[in-house]
């Protein structure tokens, strides 16, 4: 086993939940590198993981899918389900990693100090409470504007992703900023 004398931290990230929210609320897309290295700050990384959600037969993604390896997440990946079609005729797709979060954090927690979650789910309120009642410290990355205050409320740190330093990818086309992966 390795022994060290800093936190060792678990990142799990809602990949899903951060693109949509960057998208709808600023026009814009995450910086997942920057997340991971503010998530980590100084601690011992035990384990990145980012979920990812696919159409079958959709390749578009496999870039940003080998991105987030070459970051250092393992990436897990979800093809989407067909769910149902609306009284519209509409087609309902689904495709919810909520579970396979909270297993991933449940086979490490032995292994952590602290759980980082990249997601503004309310859903993973009740189980990050349990996890410090455990004696570990909880945090939560994400956008106040899609974040269910309950989770806000019951973990030890939520950081509103803008205020990460470079968390947010520059606006293609302005020449006065550096290039961001």
């Amino acid at each position: 086993m390795f022994i060290t004398d800093k936190p060792r931290v678990g990142v799990f990230i809602d990949t899903q939940n951060l693109y949509h929210s960057a998208r709808d609320y600023y026009e814009r897309t995450v910086n997942f590198e920057r997340v991971l290295e503010y998530a980590v700050q100084g601690r011992h990384l035990v384990r990145a993981i980012s979920y990812v959600v696919e159409k079958e037969g959709d390749t578009s993604a496999w870039p940003f899918i080998y991105k987030l390896s070459t970051l250092g997440y393992k990436v897990r990946r979800m093809t989407l389900q067909y769910h149902h079609t609306t009284e519209q005729g509409k087609v309902i797709w689904e495709g919810n990693w909520d579970m396979g979060i909270v297993a991933d954090m449940m086979r490490l927690i032995d292994s952590l100090d602290v759980i980082v979650l990249g997601s503004g789910d309310g859903d993973f309120a009740d189980v990050l409470e349990v996890f410090m009642e455990r004696g570990k410290r909880v945090e939560v990355i994400a956008f106040k504007e899609t974040t269910a205050q309950k989770l806000i409320d019951c973990v030890d740190k939520f950081t509103h992703l803008v205020d990460i330093d470079h968390g947010l990818m520059p606006i293609k086309g302005n020449k006065n900023t550096t290039s961001q992966v």
